[in-house]
């Protein structure tokens, strides 16, 4: 079904029941998110708030709030675009099909952008950021942010919409030393189109023009997350996903998004950047305060009867957990055929995305010899690595399945498989002094950090172990051993100081668990941290906190390692040194008095009460 606009889509939401109007006052200060999570927690309906204190405009939220959702939004067209991303990687399939390819054909009509024949387009009024919903969604974040914007800009060199570059990159509104409606805050991340833009702009010493769109056709929000192929436009790809031509016009040099709800347009100067944070991010911590771009604001536009487009993000699944499930159902087909070899690869939501990612490839090196070992899987990994977004994964697991039938989705089964296969002396690769994705804090700095490739192949060489050996009960200054999983043991310490301490530490476990004996080697996975009740409760703690905690080279060791030829392995069990560490950002934490405060839209009478 083609949307025309975002109301469009709430409108078909509601009459299937997939969303309820919450008309009572509610505070855009944490009660708004707050009840957002609660919601979606619940797998419940998108959310219509109809009355937002401080603003006359309504906001919407968890549209995208379940996979079933996004797929009935785009039930038309899902199918088309899978195909047509696959043509992108093999024109020939359209040849061999013209009926088919006919089809398609049509679909792909709706990617050429529209230029509206309006130069001031009717249905916007001119207003400030300040009649924005001000939205702030944890207690520490700091000001009221736009979590759903497409943000808009072109090549200096090669401009015109068709080399344009539209992203998701978290907008700050408030806050911070931002001057209220004259400055806002502009944060991206590694790996980003935007980047290329500004350097290009700063390289001529002007300024980058940003135009950032909230709402309009839900395809619009998707195409601003989609990792496109080379060469394939955001801007394009928002058409066919919504059967619907990109709107547009160009007002003071920028571009406006004629279906979108809100345009807030603004300029980028060379090296003008101010603090901008901390938020409560996807990881599930605060990303804290870093300078990042400032944005100028030029003007900001609203659409009549605008509806602000929201989201909450924090320790996962949450809303995006379904932005990714859609993405990969529509990508999945083409990542495998970019990167030869590669079968199926899954980013952990759990773990937080780019700090996990589990991979299936193939081993077609050596089959005329009888030892199995990894071979093929290293070189899929080094692809994986210098693939686009793909390239931020930190902890990368990865085997070959002769048989076909392991899944990357069936978490427990898949480490279970490379558990038994992993030789700890010989399959564990490094990648220090790297680059890891900006909002991880457990590595050195900003945007620094390291990269660790678990690949395992062959015959199973141990059994997991699934009872607690006895040594585990009476070590000294690690207590409270915990099965996690089989194979996987969890034993809590103190905190942690630094990593002088730190080694001092892993040596005494080291000590005490030698020798090594059988029993010890059926658990090759030993986490040491904070609370082993906690890290071994849930399948998601263990790989939250495990993942998120750990940067490679720094906390990863091993009971009696050796470095051998640069190489560095160890004779018995890997150890995960996962307690929160000084350096690292705080945990995004609900407030008590905010969860009372909103029972009230849940109680009897509430707009909320059975969801």
């Amino acid at each position: 079904m083609s949307y025309k606009s975002l109301e469009d889509c709430l409108l078909d939401l509601e009459k299937n029941g997939q969303l309820i109007r919450v008309k009572e006052e509610v505070n855009p200060y944490l009660e708004m998110a707050a009840i957002h999570l609660r919601v979606h927690k619940a797998g419940g309906p998108a959310l219509l708030f109809e009355n937002v204190i401080g603003s006359r405009f309504r906001a919407v939220s968890n549209v995208f709030g379940t996979l079933e959702r996004s797929e009935f939004i785009f039930r038309n067209t899902l199918k088309n675009v899978q195909q047509l991303i696959e043509f992108k990687e093999n024109p020939v399939k359209a040849i061999k099909n013209p009926i088919k390819n006919f089809r398609l054909g049509l679909a792909a009509l709706k990617a050429l952008p529209k230029k509206n024949p309006i130069q001031k387009p009717v249905l916007f009024e001119e207003i400030k950021i300040s009649d924005l919903p001000l939205i702030q969604h944890w207690p520490m974040d700091g000001g009221a942010f736009v979590t759903l914007p497409q943000v808009y800009t072109e090549d200096i060199e090669n401009p015109g919409i068709m080399n344009s570059n539209l992203g998701m990159y978290r907008i700050q509104l408030s806050g911070n030393d931002y001057k209220l409606n004259k400055e806002i805050g502009l944060h991206y991340q590694l790996h980003r189109g935007i980047g290329v833009h500004q350097n290009k702009a700063n390289k001529k010493g002007l300024p980058l023009k940003i135009s950032v769109f909230i709402g309009g056709p839900p395809a619009h929000s998707v195409a601003a997350v989609m990792p496109l192929p080379e060469g394939m436009s955001e801007i394009t790809f928002a058409g066919i996903l919504g059967e619907r031509r990109f709107r547009y016009v160009y007002k003071d040099g920028f571009c406006i998004s004629t279906d979108a709800d809100f345009v807030i347009t603004g300029e980028v100067y060379p090296n003008e950047n101010k603090p901008e944070g901390p938020f409560g991010d996807h990881l599930g911590y605060y990303s804290l305060t870093h300078s990042f771009p400032v944005m100028k604001v030029h003007k900001v536009y609203a659409r009549k009867n605008a509806i602000w487009a929201f989201t909450v993000v924090g320790r996962p699944p949450q809303e995006d957990t379904s932005f990714g499930k859609l993405i990969h159902k529509m990508t999945n087909r083409a990542i495998q055929k970019d990167i030869p070899g590669l079968k199926e690869v899954h980013a952990v939501d759990a773990a937080g995305v780019h700090p996990l990612l589990l991979a299936i490839g193939s081993e077609r090196y050596t089959p005329y010899t009888q030892t199995k070992q990894p071979s093929e899987i290293l070189t899929i990994a080094n692809h994986i690595l210098g693939t686009g977004q793909l390239s931020l994964a930190k902890f990368i697991f990865i085997t070959a399945d002769d048989n076909a039938k392991l899944s990357t989705h069936k978490i427990v089964e898949y480490l279970c498989y490379i558990l038994q296969r992993i030789n700890l002396k010989r399959d564990i690769h490094f990648y220090t002094n790297t680059s890891i994705d900006t909002l991880d804090y457990s590595g050195t700095s900003l945007n620094s950090g390291s990269k660790v490739v678990l690949a395992a192949y062959g015959d199973a060489i141990r059994e997991l172990a699934t009872l607690i050996p006895d040594k585990f009960n009476n070590l000294n200054e690690f207590e409270n051993p915990k099965l996690i999983m089989p194979g996987v043991i969890a034993l809590q310490t103190k905190k942690f100081t630094n990593y002088e301490n730190a080694n001092k530490e892993i040596d005494k476990l080291n000590t005490q668990l030698s020798p090594i004996n059988d029993s010890l080697l059926n658990y090759p996975f030993i986490i040491v941290c904070d609370n082993s009740n906690f890290i071994s409760d849930t399948l998601d703690n263990f790989l939250w906190a495990t993942f998120t905690r750990c940067n490679p080279s720094h906390d990863l060791y091993g009971i009696s390692s050796f470095t051998q030829n640069k190489h560095w392995g160890c004779n018995g069990p890997l150890i995960f040194d996962a307690r929160i560490k000084p350096h690292h950002a705080p945990p995004v934490e609900k407030e008590a008095i905010v969860e009372k405060n909103i029972n009230r839209f849940f109680e009897k009478g509430g707009s909320l009460f059975n969801h």
